[in-house]
C-alpha cells in the first residue's frame, strides 16, 4: 500500500497519507499531555474526547502530492489547527456558558470560567509556536496562521458585537461565519496546498475550496440546532437563541413573519415561538438550500482540480461530512 511507504524527496522523507493522519493524532495529544505541570491537568482534561479531526485530516489530504504522500511539516500545521480549534471551543463554552462538548463536560464547567480562559490562551499560544516549529520557515510565512487566528477572533467578536441582534441581516450573517469559522477552514486548505507545492492560482482554489466548506460547516451546525438532540449532538442544542446567537434559520423567519419579528423586538419569543415559526417560515428548507448552493460550488472546484482520483474523494468525503450528506 502507498500510504505505508515513505519517499524522499528534496532531502525530506515524505510519509504516506495514513501515517500521517496517525502522526498528526500524536503530536496533537503529545503537545497536550506534556504541557506545562500548573496547566497540565486541564489539557489533560480536553484530551478524554476527540473531534472529528475535520480540519487536520483536510490539511492532511490536500498536502498530499501527485504520488500520494504528504511532507511531514504538514502533520506539525495540522496538529497545530486542531489545538487552534480547540482554543476556540474552549473561549465558546465560557461565552455561552455551555456544560457539555464532544459529549464531556466542558473545561469552564468543570474548572471554572477563568482558568478556562487562561487555559483557550495558552492553547493558541501552543497552536502558533508548533506551527512556527516547522523546518521550511518560508512555507509557515505562506501560510500565515497568525492571520486566519486574527480572522476567526473578528468573526466571533462581530458576533458578541450583534449579539441578539433582531435585525441582523442574511449578509451581516454570512460576513461573521466567514470568520469564526470558514477562516480556520480555508487555513487548513490553504495549508495543505502549500505543502502539495501547488502553485500560486492552485493555493487560491484549495483556499476557496476551505472556505466553503467552513461556511456549509457552520450553516449545517445551524440546522442541528432545531434537528438534534442533546444526545445526538453531543452538545447542548435549542440554545443558539438563548445564547443571544441569531442564525440563519431564525433570520429567515423574522424576515418573512412580521407577527414573530414585531413579538421578538417588544416582548420577546420563547422557544416554542421560535420552533414554529422556523418550520413555518422554512427557515430549515432554506438554510439548506443555501447549504446546496455551497456544495455545488466545492464540488465544482474538486473536480476541476488536477489530482489523484484517491484525493479526489477523500476531499468529497470531507464535503459530504460538512454538510453531513
Amino acid at each position: 500500500m502507498i500510504n505505508d511507504k515513505t519517499k524522499v524527496n528534496d532531502k525530506i522523507e515524505l510519509i504516506g497519507f495514513d501515517k500521517a493522519i496517525e502522526l498528526v493524532k500524536e503530536v496533537s495529544d503529545n503537545t497536550l499531555a506534556k504541557a506545562p505541570l500548573i496547566i497540565r491537568s486541564y489539557t489533560k482534561h480536553l484530551m478524554a474526547s476527540h473531534g472529528k479531526f475535520i480540519r487536520a485530516r483536510s490539511v492532511i489530504i490536500c498536502a498530499e502530492d501527485k504520488d500520494g504522500f504528504v511532507n511531514p511539516n504538514a502533520v506539525k500545521i495540522a496538529a497545530a489547527i486542531e489545538i487552534l480549534h480547540l482554543a476556540t471551543l474552549v473561549h465558546d463554552d465560557v461565552i455561552d456558558n455551555a456544560d457539555l462538548r464532544r459529549g464531556e463536560v466542558t473545561l469552564q464547567k468543570k474548572y471554572g470560567k477563568r482558568t478556562a480562559v487562561i487555559c483557550g490562551d495558552y492553547l493558541l499560544c501552543t497552536a502558533l509556536n508548533l506551527a512556527a516549529s516547522i523546518s521550511d520557515k518560508k512555507d509557515y510565512l505562506d501560510i500565515d496562521m497568525p492571520d486566519y487566528m486574527g480572522k476567526v477572533c473578528l468573526g466571533e467578536l462581530n458576533q458578541h458585537v450583534n449579539n441578539a441582534n433582531i435585525n441582523l441581516s442574511v449578509y451581516q450573517y454570512l460576513k461573521i461565519i466567514s470568520g469564526k469559522t470558514a477562516a480556520l477552514f480555508e487555513a487548513s486548505f490553504h495549508a495543505g496546498a502549500v505543502f502539495s507545492k501547488s502553485s500560486k492560482e492552485e493555493c487560491k482554489r484549495y483556499k476557496q475550496l476551505g472556505y466553503y466548506i467552513g461556511m456549509i460547516f457552520q450553516l449545517t451546525d445551524d440546522c442541528i440546532d432545531f434537528e438534534d438532540t442533546k444526545e445526538s449532538a453531543k452538545k447542548p442544542v435549542q440554545s443558539d437563541y438563548e445564547q443571544g446567537v441569531i442564525t440563519l434559520p431564525l433570520i429567515h423567519a423574522l424576515k418573512n413573519i412580521s407577527s414573530f419579528n414585531e413579538k421578538a423586538i417588544n416582548d420577546g419569543v420563547s422557544r416554542a415561538e421560535i420552533n414554529e415559526a422556523v418550520k413555518t417560515s422554512g427557515g430549515l428548507t432554506y438554510t439548506h438550500m443555501v447549504v446546496k448552493k455551497y456544495y455545488r460550488k466545492a464540488e465544482k472546484i474538486i473536480h476541476e482540480l488536477d489530482v489523484l482520483e484517491s484525493k479526489r474523494e477523500k476531499l468529497m468525503t470531507v464535503l459530504k461530512k460538512a454538510s453531513r450528506m
